[in-house]
């Protein structure tokens, strides 16, 4: 087994500074389109989940904190069909991120579409959308590549 691999970002910084400015524009459209942080850093962390990409996860734990998020809420992210702390917003915005996430699988289904759309407006749905294929970008990058995750230091 290959320890190291080729890191895209470095190898092909160009292509990797277009996803980023990418990423920078799906946010600007989320806060445009009524998508608030909190919403936004429980999709990203979700789709990280789904797709293994403790890296992500890790950099969008970090901003949902920045967002207020309490640690009772992010702990239930990965099992919010059983948890109660999520809205009615955040199941729609979450079952969308699993519709995007396992796309190949069946597509976004009637079901979830008219879900998702009886919840969100046009603009804030494609909003939502637009920040699932971001993020679902960013996991096969880290993935492929292994990025490793530091751990973090002890706190004093």
């Amino acid at each position: 087994m290959s320890e190291k691999r080729v890191h895209l970002s470095k190898t092909e910084p160009t292509a990797y500074q277009a996803l980023d400015a990418f990423a920078h524009t799906v946010g600007d459209i989320c806060a445009a389109n009524g998508i608030d942080d909190r919403l936004k850093e429980i999709v990203m962390i979700h789709c990280s989940q789904l797709n293994g990409c403790s890296y992500c996860t890790r950099v969008h734990v970090d901003r949902a904190v920045k967002a207020g998020i309490d640690t009772d809420t992010l702990m239930q992210i990965a099992t919010w069909r059983e948890s109660h702390v999520f809205s009615d917003r955040e199941r729609a915005a979450l079952e969308l991120a699993e519709a995007f996430t396992f796309i190949a699988e069946e597509g976004i289904s009637d079901e979830v579409y008219d879900l998702v759309g009886g919840v969100f407006t046009e603009k804030e749905y494609a909003a939502l959308s637009w920040a699932c294929v971001s993020i679902n970008a960013f996991n096969r990058i880290v993935i492929a590549g292994r990025y490793p995750v530091p751990p973090r230091t002890p706190q004093a």
